[in-house]
């Protein structure tokens, strides 16, 4: 792994889910245009199975096999690192060989098993902080990923904590905290979601990403995780916190002159 060489920024992004083999390679291809002309490392992110939905109801994907198929086709065709998600320790060699690196949800993210399968992976892991967790506590998740000779990279990702019902909040400190314990990434996106707070499904405030993004490059961040789409309207998932895929550029730019002036 070359992430975060020379203070190069990594970029991880992509729409929240597998909604379509076209849509997919359509917002892959587009995120790795933007890419070409900025010195950001890249890996594009969608999930094969959003088993964390609020609702039976909701959409989970277009199906595990299907969904590997159309992100082999992004690092084939593309030319792309992938990223996905992974819930079930069973699941994770056959997920693992399909993608670049691994990441561990945050509902999931003290589940000892789950890291230990990811971590005999050898993959690079990412893993993001539980809403309901302190930082501080990020550094058991570590350990238990240590325990495993040949273990992969780590690196841990803040995402918002869980502030009553329906909300989240971040605290800026646990990003030097977490950082002390392996490089961490902040997650702009799923920090402005409101958890079930359209009722069947999760809303969001996507109007707050680039100040929350801002304020946690200048407090220092090695990543940045965002879930992005063409059209959020329309998305199947996750569309009220997910960035219009236009806005991105101008938000990259003012991040990266942000973190030279660190």
């Amino acid at each position: 792994m070359t992430w975060f060489q020379n203070g190069r920024l990594l970029l991880v992004a992509g729409p929240c889910v597998i909604e379509g083999r076209e849509p997919v390679l359509r917002m892959a291809e587009r995120l790795r245009d933007m890419m070409a002309t900025r010195d950001i490392d890249f890996v594009f992110k969608a999930s094969v199975d959003k088993a964390n939905r609020t609702s039976v109801e909701s959409f989970r994907g277009i199906g595990i096999d299907e969904g590997l198929a159309v992100l082999a086709e992004v690092r084939s065709e593309l030319g792309l690192a992938v990223n996905t998600d992974v819930h079930e320790p069973a699941q994770m060699e056959r997920f693992a060989a399909s993608v670049d690196t691994v990441q561990i949800p945050a509902f999931l993210s003290r589940q000892t098993d789950l890291l230990v399968a990811a971590a005999r992976t050898g993959k690079p892991i990412l893993v993001k902080k539980g809403q309901f967790m302190a930082p501080q506590d990020m550094r058991h998740c570590v350990s238990k990923i240590q325990s495993v000779k040949g273990h992969g990279p780590i690196v841990l990702i803040e995402r918002g904590t869980t502030l009553g019902y329906n909300n989240l909040v971040v605290d800026f400190r646990s990003l030097p905290i977490m950082r002390a314990y392996a490089p961490v990434m902040f997650d702009g996106t799923h920090s402005v979601q409101r958890p079930s707070g359209l009722g069947s499904t999760s809303g969001g405030d996507r109007e707050m990403i680039p100040h929350l993004v801002r304020a946690a490059a200048a407090v220092g961040i090695d990543g940045l995780f965002l879930e992005t789409h063409e059209d959020p309207s329309v998305a199947r998932c996750d569309g009220p916190n997910q960035l219009p895929m236009e806005e991105l550029p101008a938000l990259l730019d003012t991040l990266v002159r942000i973190r030279e002036r660190e």
